[in-house]
């Protein structure tokens, strides 16, 4: 029975090869959709869980308020750990790590290195790392040794066996101690070499306010987590106020956070990655469900359209003898057999598409993620559940059909015709939501990119300097700076696209502030084309004052505030011009600048304190031209290699990092922009199965309409209205639930677009068009039927 059901399931797939095709199409597609958006949120859900002991890491974060509005980060000082093992037993043991680019050499190798990190013997103890040679307990027990990834072992080493080999990091010397797997790719800890933490002049001194590293603890059980958030609490309450250098109603205390957790649940700055966000995770999953409803309805919709030709098989098989039972299997299983082929199809597409997957979604899955047996166990699953939902309407329909209704009108599903409307319209209304909240995105990201910053990170190319660099720096500088094309070259300890550094000022009434802080010299202002709106810029007179002759004795500053910091502390910039304040040395206020974005658009514009500090520097800024850059960098390459030959020429472009903070919202704009282009195709296939079927059931009245004389638009008019109409009804259905969402979307930016009303008007208008294209081929192909053979066949 079996056998003769799946054959002649062939056979109407044969004999209907458009609808056949449309069908296994639109399946293929809605799965294909759901299997690689499943791989990605797999990845993003399972994020540090490779670690045995993942249930029972926490990330401590800090929060502060030394004056002005609380801060919360993700570091923090470096007696935190330490501490926190010696007063509460729940903690098993901690590792601290602090990340650096470093500069590592081999022999005549040289190579910037951003996954560089510090940490303590303890990390192959608490996380779950794979040493491939070498032992967790010896990798980093002394000072003089580094543990190297596999990846880092083949650039540097090729064929060569690392153990034991030395690597030069800047002007010391480590030797190869284990070489570990490299860290998968759902890990917040990622790194390329590490050394031990004691190398660090941090690590020798235990203070709560140094916050720059990130602290990790182990503990006895994930049901302690809780209790012990109480402790530490309650502990930090009773912790001096001179030791945490706070005074009056500011605080110094921390957090923690299940290590499961921080990659989509944790928002704060200055962790090992930027995380990811749970709320992108909700909209890949409703998007994914949104296409594979859509695929459904299709299928449902087309598989009516199709059955209208098989009345004369239903017929003779009631006359035969069949049961409703019978009847209705063989059309869930031709259903099931579509289903089946559109999943094998499913698997090979997602093998072709997952480099472009890929690239939208920023990851670099490989083709065994595919292949992943829960993977396929669901989609097994999936296939199943899709060929039954989508083929029980029909099924039902076919099965339920009277032999005396078809023996005397034909097989005609008039009935059924509200619901298949309806599905029209639902479909609509997704793939209509679906283009407002991608519009809105887009114009979010362009608003974003286009915003005056108050201050220009066009053509800005930026190098990175470390300490050896310091001394030279201002003769480099000199040098750049008569290259032909550069127009300005400045040194500062940050970038201003994302300045990290948190510090606290107080003004001379002991009034203290909580502010980002911003080291630089004093060409930074001028070239970054910052707007000084009181004061005047810091210059070399400035500069002399920082005095560090008799222990800093008669050191002084010179700072300058944003407008936002002046107005905290209750100054218009006129009257913050030659205040003074104090930052560890006091100084004068030199001057304000103009607000400008120095975080991205999420965080609203905050106190900012500008200081001039040499030591500090940590990059330098050449502004150039733009007419030929190219020149310019390759003049700026050969300076380099005579003056930093301990250092590879290794640059960036300011408005590059700027893109960078938004590579989220950029990817979530690429993944809506795909899947509403695949909402409206798939819904106009649905809309092309409708119209199929109104066609072929209207034969007989259109060949009569055309023997009295109508005319092609005519004809072409009379079908497309009546499907035209459900179109509008979805724009209207799906423009307050896309502005609502979008609306929810848009509050987690600071600074943000006003969503328009033509966005609306636009996209129903685009849909209507893309309808109106479907529906008239149809249309008119029905219109240029010839009428003689319509009439003589009905």
């Amino acid at each position: 029975m079996l056998k003769n059901y799946l054959k002649i399931a062939w056979r109407n797939l044969k004999k209907n090869r458009l609808y056949a095709f449309i069908n296994i199409i639109g399946l293929t597609t809605g799965i294909v959709s759901c299997l690689l958006i499943g791989v990605y949120i797999k990845h993003e859900l399972n994020y540090d869980r490779f670690n045995q002991n993942a249930d029972k890491i926490v990330r401590v974060t800090m929060d502060y308020n030394f004056g002005g509005e609380s801060q919360k980060v993700a570091v923090t000082g470096a007696k935190v750990g330490p501490q926190f093992k010696r007063e509460f037993p729940q903690v098993i043991d901690f590792v601290r790590f602090f990340k650096k680019t470093r500069i590592v050499g081999y022999k005549n190798q040289l190579f910037e290195e951003k996954n560089f990190l510090y940490a303590e013997p303890s990390l192959f103890e608490i996380f779950s790392f794979k040493l491939l040679n070498g032992a967790p307990a010896t990798a980093l027990n002394s000072n003089d040794k580094i543990v190297i990834s596999q990846t880092a072992a083949q650039k540097y080493f090729g064929s060569e066996d690392p153990m034991g080999k030395i690597l030069k990091v800047g002007e010391k010397s480590f030797m190869v101690s284990a070489i570990a797997a490299d860290a998968p790719s759902n890990s917040q800890i990622r790194f390329d070499f590490i050394v031990p933490f004691n190398v660090l002049d941090a690590a020798k001194q235990e203070a709560y306010d140094n916050a720059n590293f990130i602290t990790y603890l182990l503990l006895k059980s994930k049901e302690d987590i809780e209790p012990l958030q109480k402790q530490i609490t309650a502990y930090m309450q009773k912790v001096d106020r001179d030791e945490l250098k706070v005074t009056g109603s500011q605080h110094l205390t921390f957090n923690i956070e299940p290590l499961a957790s921080v990659h989509l649940h944790s928002n704060l700055p200055d962790g090992l990655e930027p995380n990811g966000s749970i709320i992108y995770i909700y909209i890949l999953v409703v998007v994914a469900v949104l296409i594979l409803i859509i695929a459904g309805v299709n299928y449902v919709n087309l598989s009516i359209a199709q059955s209208a030709g098989r009345g004369a098989e239903i017929g003779i098989r009631k006359v035969l003898g069949a049961a409703k039972q019978q009847l209705f299997k063989q059309f869930i299983g031709e259903s099931m057999l579509v289903a089946a082929i559109a999943v094998l199809f499913a698997i090979a597409l997602s093998f072709v598409l997952l480099p472009f997957f890929n690239q939208i979604s920023g990851q670099q899955f490989q083709f065994t993620s595919l292949l992943d047996p829960i993977i396929l166990i669901c989609l097994a699953i999936l296939g199943i559940v899709i060929g039954f939902l989508a083929g029980a309407y029909p099924a039902l329909l076919l099965s339920n059909i009277k032999l005396a209704k078809i023996l005397k009108s034909g097989f005609s599903f008039t009935s059924g015709q509200g619901v298949r409307h309806s599905l029209i319209i639902f479909q609509f209304v997704i793939s209509i939501f679906l283009v407002i909240t991608t519009v809105v995105i887009l114009q979010q990201l362009s608003y974003i990119r286009n915003k005056d910053l108050g201050y220009n990170k066009s053509n800005v190319v930026v190098l990175p300097v470390d300490y050896r660099m310091l001394p030279q720096v201002d003769a480099i500088k000199k040098v750049v700076s008569n290259i032909p094309g550069v127009e300005g070259v400045a040194a500062a300890n940050n970038e201003p696209v994302d300045v990290k550094w948190g510090d606290a000022i107080r003004t001379a009434d002991g009034k203290r502030l909580t502010v980002n802080a911003l080291p630089m010299d004093e060409d930074f202002i001028k070239t970054m084309q910052l707007k000084i709106v009181a004061g005047t810029d810091f210059n070399h007179t400035d500069l002399l004052q920082m005095n560090t002759a008799n222990n800093y004795k008669n050191y002084r500053y010179s700072f300058m505030l944003n407008e936002s910091a002046a107005r905290a502390l209750g100054w218009t910039p006129e009257q913050a011009v030659g205040k003074e304040i104090s930052k560890n040395f006091p100084g004068r206020i030199k001057a304000v600048v103009k607000d400008f974005n120095f975080k991205s658009f999420h965080d609203a514009i905050g106190p900012l304190l500008i200081f001039l500090d040499h030591d500090q520097t940590q990059a330098m800024f050449v502004r150039v031209s733009g007419n030929n850059t190219p020149a310019a960098l390759q003049a700026i390459q050969k300076l380099w290699k005579d003056r930093v030959p301990y250092r590879p020429f290794e640059y960036r472009f300011l408005d590059e990092d700027y893109d960078a903070l938004y590579r989220g919202e950029q990817r979530t704009a690429g993944v809506f922009t795909t899947f509403s282009a695949l909402a409206i195709l798939l819904a106009c296939l649905g809309l092309f199965a409708v119209t199929a079927y109104a066609v072929l059931q209207r034969t007989k009245e259109i060949g009569i309409r055309k023997v009295l004389g109508a005319n092609i638009s005519t004809i072409i008019m009379l079908i497309s209205k009546d499907f035209l109409w459900m179109v509008m009804v979805a724009a209207v259905i799906s423009s307050p639930i896309a502005w609502y969402m979008s609306h929810i979307w848009l509050q987690d930016f600071a600074y943000r677009i006003s969503i328009h009303w033509w966005i609306f008007i636009a996209a129903g208008a685009a849909s209507l068009i893309v309808a109106w294209i479907t529906v008239g081929i149809q249309a008119l192909k029905a219109a240029l039927m010839n009428p003689v053979k319509s009439l003589r066949s009905e």
